[in-house]
């Protein structure tokens, strides 16, 4: 998976942001090289979901509702929430779509 970071850096944690970057790119790449094969890639960005990962942030109190406060859909996302993704690009309805990140973000980058 890509992330957020991946287009909006991040506080504290340069070296994942690169890496974010990274998937981005090599998405493109990749999709680039592999399409001759009709071989489709792409990548999901997800947004700011409850996971193990994110707890930190979320025992953050301050941190929390600045980050939840900026989600135009009002909620952190469930991992559940990438699912219809997952399954539209392993679907015949994606066969035009290789070197995108789709962004499952509750509306973030469409501030």
């Amino acid at each position: 998976t890509s992330s957020l970071i991946a287009v909006g850096g991040g506080k504290t944690i340069p070296a994942y942001a690169a890496s974010k970057g990274g998937v981005a790119q090599l998405t493109k790449a990749l999709a680039n090289d592999w399409a001759k094969y009709n071989i489709k890639v792409n990548a999901i960005g997800p947004g700011y979901f409850i996971t193990d990962q994110t707890e930190p942030l979320r025992k953050d109190k301050n941190r929390y509702k600045e980050l939840s406060d900026r989600i135009p859909l009002g909620r952190w996302g469930n991992p559940e929430d990438l699912g219809g993704v997952a399954v539209f690009l392993a679907s015949e309805a994606s066969d035009y779509i290789t070197g995108q990140t789709i962004w499952v973000d509750g509306g973030w980058l469409s501030l």
